[in-house]
């Protein structure tokens, strides 16, 4: 239902009939003396203007200003300079009709005034106005006959119903803009908040409940249980055949690769698959006890079981002191405690057959070598004895022989030459003695040049007894340097061996897996504060881009 606004009621000062051209005048003289212009000056004391004076209207809109006249104006506007407000110019039009004056403007009151020796704007003639109408209620209301000559609207009592002042204080306007700016933006301000309280809610408060409520009230507690272990190598000394066992200390610099291919199986999908098979890691976080978020499906693939695998089965490798830290989280204690405990028998296999290897590959290269240096001796010593049974046994002493006779015939031989020729020298010699020489000459001469063909057989040609021998030096050779590679392959089979102990790897448990007997997961209060922490971090970077993107649409 719908109420029409209240009229307001205007009172409306009524004149004599003898005042109405006077009015008229005055408010042609009031806008005049707004204006700037000259306009006629009433009278000091009150009283009427003559005849001559109120002349018709037409005649007196063309009628020419007196001097008095125009004093009267230049008065107003040394007035109008000083700056007066409306209010004091109200005062001082209120003072004039206390004091019976006519004024025919607000500035034509101060000059009235001033002409009766009265101060308008001096606090106590405006403190005794005051006064006056509040003990009074009224301003004093005289007959009419003794009322003065009125030419404007008189002020008018205070009314409910009463219109404003159509003449507001400066001040007052700018107070009141101020105020009104002031409500609009505290109004603007509370909006914009109600606005940012309400997002904040809707994406930050409450996500972030509806996440506390999950980990306080709805997730599955989870029980973890630790294990740390460390890979040690055999470094001992390497004379013994014992492998150098002595001492076993840890060394991340000699075990870091083995560590970390260690955790590397720990984590890969075929650990997962063999801890599947042997102990039903699918079926244990496949129960219905678990919650939604949690439980993995009955038919999920392997990669989904494997994502479950990396969530709850977390390693870590400290490379400055070589362990391996295990933490294993399942719905059970005692399950997870043996999840722990089979993972890290797999890894002690995983150590021992990466020892293995290495051992092989470290010993197999030694074997391959002195097989080769067997093999080369053994064709060395074959060819050595093929060359001694297809030649003589000795062919360098067969040939020192050969030159032992002939150097043993060309002794005889000189010995003869010279006896020959001391036979010859007597005058007489024995013919038959010199025949027998001579003869004994000619065998030895034979004899050489026998066992010189013989000499020069045996070191010329293919088959000699030098080439014989070259051959057979040259494979005893062989022989001596298959004999120095073998004794070489034996000394590095050896210390391959040794160094193959050496690399022997032990995986030592230092720290044994022990069933939780309170659940480590889920952390309540730091998980909710993360998720408080996220969404917050969320919605400032959205904010910011929706600001950003904003700004540069409106530039």
């Amino acid at each position: 239902m719908t109420t029409k606004p209240k009229a307001r009621k205007f009172r409306i000062r009524r004149t004599p009939p003898h005042q109405a051209g006077g009015d008229a005048g005055a408010g042609t003289d009031g806008n005049a003396a707004m204006q700037g212009g000259t306009a006629p000056a009433a009278d000091t004391s009150g009283a009427h203007a003559p005849d001559h004076e109120s002349a018709p209207q037409a005649s007196y809109a063309g009628q020419v200003s007196t001097a008095r006249e125009t004093a009267a104006g230049q008065t107003i506007d040394e007035i109008r300079k000083e700056g007066l407000t409306g209010r004091q110019l109200r005062m001082a039009r209120r003072m004039a009709q206390k004091h019976g004056l006519a004024p025919t403007s607000d500035f034509d009151a101060v000059r009235l005034l001033r002409a009766k020796g009265i101060d308008p704007l001096q606090r106590s003639n405006i403190l005794e106005l005051v006064t006056t109408e509040d003990n009074q209620g009224t301003a004093v209301q005289t007959t009419e006959a003794e009322q003065p000559r009125v030419q404007l609207p008189q002020t008018v009592p205070f009314e409910k119903d009463n219109l404003p002042s159509p003449e507001v204080s400066p001040a007052d306007r700018r107070a009141d803009e101020i105020m009104r700016i002031q409500r609009d933006i505290g109004r603007r301000r509370r909006r914009k908040l109600l606005l940012l309280l309400s997002r904040l809610t809707a994406f930050v408060l409450l996500p972030t409940l509806i996440a506390g409520y999950y980990y306080f009230n709805v997730a599955t507690p989870m029980y973890t249980t630790k294990s740390e272990f460390l890979i040690l190598s055999a470094d001992g000394g390497g004379g013994g055949g014992g492998g150098g066992l002595s001492s076993m200390l840890p060394s991340q610099f000699a075990t870091g690769q083995d560590a970390i291919a260690t955790q590397s199986y720990l984590q890969s999908k075929d650990a997962m698959l063999r801890l599947d098979k042997e102990l039903g890691f699918r079926e244990t976080f496949s129960q219905p006890e678990i919650d939604p978020i949690q439980r993995l499906d009955a038919n999920a693939s392997n990669e989904q079981a494997y994502d479950i695998y990396q969530k709850y089965v977390t390693l870590g490798y400290d490379p400055t002191e070589g362990v391996i830290r295990m933490e294993v989280s399942a719905p059970d204690p005692e399950t997870s405690a043996e999840f722990s405990q089979r993972l890290i028998d797999y890894a002690e296999e995983r150590v021992d057959q990466l020892s293995q290897e290495k051992r092989q590959d470290a010993v197999s290269t030694a074997v391959e070598s002195l097989e080769e240096a067997k093999q080369s001796r053994r064709e060395a010593q074959q060819r050595l004895v093929a060359l001694q049974e297809n030649s003589i046994l000795d062919p360098e002493g067969e040939i020192g022989n050969i030159r032992q006779l002939i150097g043993n015939v060309e002794m005889q031989l000189q010995e003869k030459k010279l006896a020959l020729e001391t036979m010859l020298n007597n005058r007489r010699p024995n013919q038959a003695r010199v025949d027998a020489m001579r003869s004994e000459i000619a065998i030895l001469e034979k004899e050489l040049e026998k066992q010189n063909a013989r000499l020069t057989k045996a070191t010329e040609g293919a088959e000699s007894l030098a080439a014989q021998t070259a051959e057979i030096q040259m494979a005893k050779a062989d022989l001596a340097t298959a004999d120095m590679v073998l004794q070489s392959a034996l000394e590095a089979k050896r210390q391959s061996e040794i160094e193959a102990n050496k690399q022997v790897r032990y995986l030592t448990v230092s720290v044994k897996p022990v069933p939780s007997q309170d659940p480590s997961y889920p952390r309540a209060f730091e998980n909710t504060l993360l998720a408080f922490l996220i969404f917050a971090g969320i919605y400032l970077m959205v904010s910011l881009t929706a600001s950003i993107l904003r700004e540069q649409v409106s530039s």
